[in-house]
């Protein structure tokens, strides 16, 4: 005779309920303990060497390493970084004689930088940075009046440079297009962004027809950033201090503007000095540096017209030259070459409006910001 199931007692329901609970966040736990970590590096060119944070899911910074340059003696005017698209080399340029690309390994578990080697620079460089595949690094001479191009080695190290062009005044940024078939530099002094075609298989460049974007005289264009749709450029003007909206059309490279508005906040009163501008990776909001007022400024991008809206300003690090946002678009971080320090900000994901987080030391004179996920 078969004796009928007895039902389970409540301390048994519970006991089973607490152990799949127990069991449900320990494999939550695990999950989060194999989630991809981001880290912040910070060019600080007065220590020579590059401030390494954590950054956790709440904003909070923590240092874990500061990686100091090989083989160089004196501080240069500014520390450029570029880190490569396969994530495995940060690359950090030096404007002191010798000028060199300094190349790191970044650690994949850590964040970590260990030194592999040094490559030679045309010149003190403002700007650095990779093409879209990771054979080239490009460079600007705000000095020399030239950009430059130089073959990135296998293991990340720069070799001689390939190509030395000669610009207008004062070349500050030379980056790539989306689709890495054009490369623009701009020229501060000469008030032009220089067109040129890439030859990515051959790694050149040639000058593009026509060769030149025009902008205001004595605006000083700067720096420049593509919406990620690739359908628009911001482009921040030192001298004057606008920001102008373009858009761009792939096929051929060529830039239209459709507006101009300003970086410098309600009320200013005084000589202009815009510095950096960087987007969000979903393209919602814009944000620009200006060093007369140490203050950034939030726009909401129309991703249909590429039209700015201007969100208002807030304070932040003493001649903020360098900042960037993290990949999740929900950090923004600005450095101050005379505060010696680093402020981090929450972005609102609605209004885009910043938010001050907390600040931290970094090393001398910071002037550059790079964010990277590791997976």
């Amino acid at each position: 005779m078969i004796k009928p199931t007895r039902p389970a007692s409540r301390a048994a329901i519970a006991t089973t309920l607490f152990t799949a609970l127990v069991s449900a966040l320990a494999l939550v736990s695990g999950v989060r303990a194999g989630m991809a970590e981001t880290f912040a590096y910070v060019g600080n060119a007065d220590s020579n060497d590059i401030s390494v944070f954590k950054i956790a899911e709440n904003g909070e910074m923590t240092p874990v390493q500061t990686a100091a340059f090989t083989g160089v003696e004196k501080p240069g005017s500014s520390t450029p970084l570029a880190i490569t698209p396969d994530h495995r080399v940060l690359i950090a340029g030096v404007r002191s004689q010798p000028f060199l690309a300094e190349s790191f390994a970044i650690d994949p578990k850590t964040g970590q930088l260990s030194h592999i080697g040094n490559g030679p620079l045309a010149d003190s460089m403002a700007n650095i940075a990779t093409d879209r595949g990771g054979k080239v690094l490009f460079s600007a001479s705000y000095g020399g009046n030239k950009v430059a191009l130089n073959p990135l080695q296998a293991n990340g190290v720069v070799g001689e440079p390939k190509q030395v062009i000669p610009t207008g005044l004062n070349a500050h940024a030379l980056l790539p297009s989306p689709d890495n078939r054009f490369v623009f530099a701009t020229n501060l002094g000469s008030d032009q962004v220089l067109s040129f075609a890439f030859d990515a298989a051959a790694g050149t460049l040639t000058p593009s027809d026509p060769p030149a974007i025009k902008t205001p005289e004595k605006s000083g264009p700067r720096h420049f950033v593509f919406h990620p749709n690739g359908k628009f450029v911001y482009l921040i003007h030192e001298l004057n201090g606008d920001v102008a909206a373009y858009s761009y059309e792939a096929r051929s490279g060529a830039w239209s503007e459709i507006q101009r508005t300003t970086a410098l906040p309600e009320g200013f009163n005084g000589k202009p000095w815009a510095a950096d501008i960087h987007i969000t990776p979903d393209g919602r909001f814009l944000y620009a540096s200006e060093r007369t007022t140490n203050t950034l400024t939030a726009y909401k991008v129309d991703a249909t017209s590429g039209k700015l809206t201007a969100i208002g300003s807030v304070p932040t690090e003493k001649q903020p030259r360098g900042f960037n946002i993290d990949p999740t678009g929900r950090y923004l971080a600005a450095v101050g070459e005379l505060s010696d320090g680093m402020t981090v900000y929450a972005i609102d994901q609605t209004s885009g409006a910043l938010s001050k987080l907390k600040s931290y030391a970094t090393g001398k004179k910071p002037n550059w910001v790079e964010f990277l996920t590791l997976k």
